[in-house]
């Protein structure tokens, strides 16, 4: 029979293995933690405030060839457009740290915005990546869908063609929009979690 001190050491040993994170983490299928974001205009927003709507977050880097792609071929543009006349907020997301490649001013970002004729909700800054952890986001482009509940219904890649390339949009399983087709005609959404795929998210750490 193993003794109580060795029981205890192996229990504390166990203990120190196991991750700790002092914020909770965006999870599939469970409540999206509520979170507070200031705009490209100085605006802030709070997810708690649009309750009773769908959530689009989109992460965002322009210089990213895969987040060009679908600002180029005004694929990203168009999905904005007839979201948000459905109803839906929509907010692009720029976690790019200070310094890095994607990093863009407020400014920048709204000249971006009029030039490739983008109608997003809103742009949400995010250099010090703070919205970026808690939720996992890990690529440039990266989607996220939350229901008018405020749980968290999708996340992962715009589509199923994960290359640079324009023509590859044509034809694709747009996996945002499934969802949001999905889940606002009452049904549940098939695929809840895609890998995303694109330009790592250039944050600060």
């Amino acid at each position: 029979m193993k003794s109580i001190p060795f029981l205890a050491s192996v229990a504390a040993l166990a203990a120190a293995l196991v991750p700790v994170s002092s914020h909770a983490q965006a999870v599939v299928g469970s409540q999206s933690p509520n979170f507070t974001a200031t705009d490209s205009h100085g605006r802030t927003h709070a997810l708690n405030e649009y309750r009773g709507k769908y959530v689009v977050l989109e992460w965002h880097n322009q210089g990213c060839p895969y987040t060009r792609k679908h600002y180029v071929s005004g694929n990203m543009q168009s999905l904005q457009k007839e979201w948000t006349q459905k109803g839906v907020v929509w907010f692009t997301v720029i976690s790019s740290a200070q310094g890095q490649q994607g990093y863009v001013t407020d400014a920048e970002e709204n000249e971006y915005l009029a030039k490739m004729h983008a109608d997003p909700t809103a742009v949400l800054m995010d250099p010090q990546g703070r919205l970026g952890h808690l939720f996992g986001a890990k690529t440039t482009p990266e989607m996220y869908v939350i229901d008018p509940e405020g749980k968290l219904i999708y996340e992962g890649a715009i589509d199923n063609r994960p290359t640079p390339d324009v023509s590859d949009i044509k034809g694709a399983d747009n996996y945002l929009n499934d969802a949001l087709s999905e889940a606002m005609a009452g049904k549940p959404v098939e695929h809840s979690y895609t890998r995303s795929y694109g330009c790592s998210v250039k944050y600060a750490d």
